[in-house]
């Protein structure tokens, strides 16, 4: 008995995440492209073999392929999964990134926030279209809502995605790549973290109170 509890408490451990460790995972790529394209002239002296990628920010733009390719990898070995949302915004970070250092040309890296963005957001209200509400697939195992409550929620993020991708392309379009690229980790994460809880009222008025032993 005691073998089989230990097994199982391994389990869990393994299928669990801080969630302070997951928003390092999701940041620390993002510090680094930040950090690499302010840094690209000293990284390219101190690391001759960079220059292979050609400029700072095509340097940044590796090493975020890079850091990307680590998160998911130590994501992977401490829950032996992958989240849908960073695995999908990883494939992408990978294609554009390859497309910027292949043709040197950071278009497509700076349309990759867009692409992603436009691509959760159309999913998430499509599947409201068609009477789904896609969030709650992703986010079920931590918390349970009503239909209603999943509904609102998938309507919110849906929009707050597009709304990011439109805010991506006039930052990238209007603003210097520096600036971009600083408002991509400083400007992009803090609104999200402020819309994120802004909706933990929703969250609260639509969770669903679990069944205490004497009511199963």
């Amino acid at each position: 008995m005691d073998i089989e509890s230990n097994s199982k408490e391994s389990e869990k451990m393994v299928a669990e995440i801080s969630p302070l460790l997951k928003f390092v995972l999701e940041l620390g790529p993002l510090v680094v492209f930040f950090f690499a394209n302010s840094r690209g002239e000293w990284l390219a002296t101190t690391f001759p073999v960079l220059t292979e990628f050609g400029g700072p920010i095509f340097i940044a733009t590796g090493l975020f392929m890079i850091a990307t390719a680590a998160a998911l990898t130590v994501s992977w070995i401490l829950t032996r999964k992958l989240p849908i949302m960073p695995l999908i915004s990883g494939i992408v970070v990978f294609v554009f990134g390859a497309l910027t250092l292949w043709l040197q040309n950071d278009t497509f890296i700076k349309m990759k926030p867009t692409i992603v963005n436009t691509l959760f957001g159309v999913i998430l209200l499509g599947g409201l279209f068609f009477g789904q509400s896609l969030l709650g697939y992703v986010f079920n195992s931590a918390f349970k809502l009503t239909d209603e409550g999943w509904r609102k929620l998938t309507l919110r993020w849906g929009i707050f995605f597009l709304f990011l991708a439109v805010l991506n392309e006039v930052v990238w379009r209007m603003f210097s790549t520096d600036t971009w690229v600083a408002f991509k980790v400083w400007g992009t994460m803090p609104i999200t973290i402020i819309f994120t809880m802004a909706q933990m009222p929703l969250v609260m008025r639509h969770s669903v109170e679990p069944l205490g032993k004497d009511e199963k």
